[in-house]
């Protein structure tokens, strides 16, 4: 569809009333601007009339609704650390309705934090300020870095205090995806439900995301959705936690319902970016037993497909043999998809065209002198860079980064392998980012954010639109933590 005019659409809406439930923003007190996305807005093509003004506030405060939305909360399911819930669903969110552009992309928009909904579990359904500021700078720099993500369209302050140990100003976020429906989703019909509502939804999610691959030539129609869904997820999902590992992103929360179906990024709760190498790093306050570390992500990912693979089973064949082999062959694919999307990934970053098993023994050597000297993990690739590409004198990286003398004898076994072509060195420097959203400038912009001031917070996100490349005062924004400004614990702010 095309040269339409964009509007809002309720697809999902449409599907009854099982899926999502009617419910509207709290009113909120004394809204203001906090951050405004000029550049989302205007790749989503959102009406100038709607642009940064009052009317566009009030509404995405929660106070009054433009024309055309129709808030509802959606339903889902999920595994949390491992542990079923049966019902969880939009707590602190209300899904505004679906963006259609005169392109005919669908962005679905939604509000996080605009008061309780059917399904707050007894909490408020409000955020905090530094909960909406993370996201906002975190979502949008995953995308500046290549990664698939959500995104942030607006911040707004409420007026109002969000009571959680101790009293804090309140905020809420306008987040933008290609759908927010999870594998926790899919759970709550295919465990929650007996299966009542299954066929729609995965049909309705594989016509919406994955309707290029849908194949019924050997299957019906609904097994021909069915398998397009897991497919294409499990490939979506090993790109997607492969780009995370390629740059020391720590997402925090992996449940199930915390996994889009359409393979973003969501969910920037207790994340965090590593600063020094540490392989089982973990950030999260919540995560105790380490279960989603850095380096168990990906297992994480494969695990949490397969309780996709479970949940559609019944839709994949009419046979059940036939069903369970489908599934395990799409689940056991994974670990290689991964390796493969991976593998490319950290080639580009070391200067390889491709990586063999004679190079895995240097690559994972460069990682462990990493943890074993406490090398900062994104300057030390950029290091590498700009050592490989003779430009170091002409950067702020000598006063940033200083190689421990076992990581100069790495450089000289790794300059025999390396591809100094001039394309093997633009990999390198399209690979290997100059900054990163690091805890502590995040965690500066929040607190200045909650004192009324978000100029660090506007300064941030502007500098993270260019991440690949060294701009002013990159003596700041590059650099690592301090000692007294270390991040060891990051926090959900539910």
């Amino acid at each position: 569809m095309t040269n339409q005019q964009a509007h809002f659409d309720h697809s999902y809406r449409a599907l009854g009333d099982r899926y999502a439930t009617a419910c509207t923003g709290t009113p909120v007190t004394n809204p203001n601007w906090l951050a405004w996305n000029e550049t989302l807005a205007e790749e989503m093509g959102w009406p100038s009339k709607w642009r940064h003004t009052s009317a566009a506030l009030d509404a995405l405060a929660g106070n009054t609704v433009l024309e055309g939305m129709n808030p509802a909360a959606t339903v889902y399911a999920g595994h949390q650390f491992g542990s079923f819930n049966p019902q969880l669903g939009d707590g602190r969110a209300l899904l505004l309705g679906e963006w259609v552009n005169k392109a005919g992309k669908r962005f679905d928009i939604q509000l996080k934090g605009a008061g309780p909904t059917p399904y707050s579990r007894g909490g408020d359904g409000r955020s905090p300020v530094g909960p909406v500021v993370r996201e906002y700078l975190l979502s949008e720099a995953m995308f500046h870095l290549g990664v698939p993500t959500t995104r942030a369209l607006a911040a707004v302050t409420t007026g109002d205090p969000v009571i959680r140990n101790q009293i804090e100003p309140g905020a809420i976020l306008t987040r933008v995806a290609s759908s927010h429906l999870r594998i926790g989703t899919v759970q709550y019909f295919a465990m929650t439900q007996r299966g009542e509502g299954l066929e729609t939804l995965v049909n309705y999610v594989a016509q919406r995301h994955y309707s290029d691959s849908i194949d019924t030539t050997e299957c019906s129609e609904i097994q021909g959705a069915a398998r397009a869904l897991l497919s294409e997820m499990g490939k979506r999902l090993a790109g997607l936690v492969a780009r995370w590992q390629s740059l020391g992103f720590i997402h925090g929360v992996l449940n199930t319902d915390n996994m889009l179906l359409c393979g973003e990024t969501i969910d920037y709760g207790p994340c965090a970016f590593m600063d020094s190498f540490t392989a089982n790093k973990v950030f999260s306050s919540i995560d105790t037993g380490g279960r989603y570390a850095f380096a168990n992500q990906p297992a994480i990912a494969h695990w949490n497909l397969s309780v996709l693979a479970q949940c559609l089973l019944p839709l994949l064949d009419d046979h059940e043999e036939s069903a369970l082999a489908y599934a395990q062959r799409v689940v056991d694919a994974f670990p290689q998809q991964y390796t493969d999307v991976y593998s490319g990934l950290v080639a580009a970053k070391f200067g390889f065209d491709s990586i063999s098993a004679a190079d895995q023994p240097l690559i994972d050597g460069f990682f462990t002198l990493l943890e074993e000297n406490q090398h900062d993990f994104t300057l030390a690739l950029r290091w590498l860079t700009e050592t490989a590409t003779k430009s170091i004198d002409h950067t702020p990286l000598a006063e940033l980064f200083i190689p421990s003398p076992a990581l100069e004898a790495w450089y000289r076994e790794w300059t025999a392998r390396a591809d100094f072509s001039e394309d093997g060195l633009e990999r390198m420097t399209q690979s290997n980012p100059v900054v990163i959203p690091r805890n502590h400038l995040v965690a500066r912009a929040i607190t200045q954010a909650e004192q009324g001031d978000n100029a660090l917070m506007t300064t941030l996100g502007e500098r993270w639109r260019a991440p690949y490349r060294w701009e002013k005062n990159d003596t700041e924004w590059a650099a690592c933590p301090k000692k007294d400004e270390e991040i060891h614990r990051t926090f959900c702010g539910t």
